[in-house]
């Protein structure tokens, strides 16, 4: 009972925080809008726009992985599988998570130099010296760390398809 409550919990937290990640996608179409005109017409800042809009974009796809999957469009061949009974489908959905386990676990451990001395370092870009670069390495474990809560919650309850 308590498991459940853990898991159920972790499930509304990682739903309300894709919800709210879901926000970074209008200041990457700003930024992306803002690009052109401020380096054709008023000839400044436009690659501070581009830097900025490279790091939130790629927190916004880290994010946006765990939010496909859990959407269940994320790797899934629904053309045959529409056809499988639920309880298939959630044997499935359990299976395929335990087998994302090591994978997102190669992420967080293989680059665990590459984010940590970015982020000590504050690493810039390297052809602006724009400071955020850190955050576009950082994403990567946002991705992994999002992947393996993900996973455990599909293994312990996964969620019913119609």
């Amino acid at each position: 009972m308590k498991l459940a409550r853990t898991v159920s919990m972790l499930d509304r937290l990682i739903a309300g925080l894709l919800r709210l990640a879901g926000w970074l996608v209008l200041p990457i179409v700003v930024l992306l809008f803002l690009q052109w005109p401020l380096r054709d017409v008023f000839r400044l800042y436009s690659r501070e726009a581009n830097d900025l809009g490279q790091w939130i974009f790629a927190i916004y796809v880290a994010v946006s992985v765990t939010c496909a999957t859990r959407a269940g469009t994320h790797l899934g061949t629904d053309a045959v599988a529409r056809f499988y009974p639920g309880k298939l489908r959630r044997v499935l959905v359990r299976v395929g998570a335990a087998l994302l386990i090591p994978w997102a676990l190669f992420g967080l451990v293989g680059s665990k130099d590459i984010v940590l001395n970015s982020f000590r370092g504050l690493e810039a870009f390297p052809d602006t010296n724009n400071p955020g670069y850190f955050l576009i390495k950082i994403a990567l474990w946002i991705l992994a760390a999002l992947m393996l809560t993900q996973a455990a919650i599909d293994i312990a309850q996964p969620r019913r398809s119609e």
